[in-house]
Parts: structure tokens; C-alpha cells; sequence
């Protein structure tokens, strides 16, 4: 049986979505409990870590988003009236804009990024060595599932 064949345990993907989705609840719920600042929904961080690599227009931003171009322009709209995004004029296309993170978008992310590594840092260190070690170990499968699933590599 070939690789792109083979079967996978039902039972363990279930457990792997279940883990998944409880995780990454638990980790908003924590953050947002721990750090009341944090109010930004996060399909508007996730589109703010897009747009750190460099500036795009709404449709590109929609494409790697895999979003509605509406659904990204109103995520855009609230994102512009916390100043954390600009238009700028597209240098290829005078009848279009890019989006681009501003200085204030730019210390957004990196406070949000800064308290989620302490809450996963708080967090890991609750558990065992060895459970510790198993999750840290997980990392490059988990980087390269979510490759396979369709999401870009990003550096952040």
C-alpha cells in the first residue's frame, strides 16, 4: 500500500480534531481571561499575520485566507478603524490598494504573540517531563500537517 493510501486509525483522528479544537479554545479563552486587553477576534489577527510578510490587496488577502472578498473587506473595515492597517496606493494598479499593517498592527501582533508563548510556556511547564518533551517533539508533524492541509508556511 502506498503512502497516499494508507489508512489512518478513525478513532486517532477524531482524538486529533477533538485536541485540536479544544486547544485552541482553551487557549483563547486563557488568554482573553489573563490578558483582558486582548478583545481582537482572531480572524482579524489572523489576517494582521498575513499581512506582516508584506502588504496585499483585499482579493489576495481573501485567496490565502480562503475567504470571501466581502468577509475580508469588513475584517479589513474594523481593522482600519483601530489603526491597525493602512491603504496604501498599489504601485502596479493606480486603481487599487494594498493593505498594510501599521506600527500600532505591528505591536498588536507582537503582544498577542508574546502572551500566547507565556501562556503555552506557563502551561507546558505544568505538565510532566515527558508529556512536556511529547508536545515539543509533535512540533514538526504539526508544522507539516498544517502544510499538508492547504495553509501557507509563514515565518511567524
Amino acid at each position: 500500500m502506498s503512502e497516499a493510501t494508507r489508512t489512518v486509525d478513525a478513532a486517532q483522528v477524531q482524538r486529533l480534531t477533538d485536541a485540536v479544537t479544544r486547544l485552541r479554545r482553551a487557549l483563547r479563552s486563557s488568554i482573553r481571561t489573563e490578558y483582558p486587553w486582548e478583545s481582537l477576534p482572531m480572524a482579524q489577527i489572523e489576517l494582521l499575520q498575513t499581512l506582516a510578510a508584506g502588504p496585499l490587496r483585499v482579493g489576495e488577502l481573501a485567496a490565502r485566507q480562503r475567504l470571501a472578498p466581502n468577509t475580508v473587506s469588513g475584517l479589513i473595515g474594523k481593522l482600519l478603524d483601530s489603526g491597525f492597517v493602512d491603504r496604501q496606493a498599489d504601485p502596479g494598479d493606480r486603481r487599487t490598494a494594498r493593505i498594510a499593517v501599521t506600527e500600532a498592527g505591528y505591536r498588536q501582533l507582537a503582544d498577542w504573540q508574546r502572551a500566547h508563548e507565556q501562556r503555552l510556556a506557563a502551561a507546558l511547564s505544568v505538565l510532566s517531563p515527558e508529556d512536556s518533551a511529547a508536545v515539543l517533539g509533535a512540533l514538526g508533524g504539526l508544522e507539516r500537517l498544517a502544510v499538508a492541509l492547504g495553509e501557507p508556511t509563514t515565518s511567524a
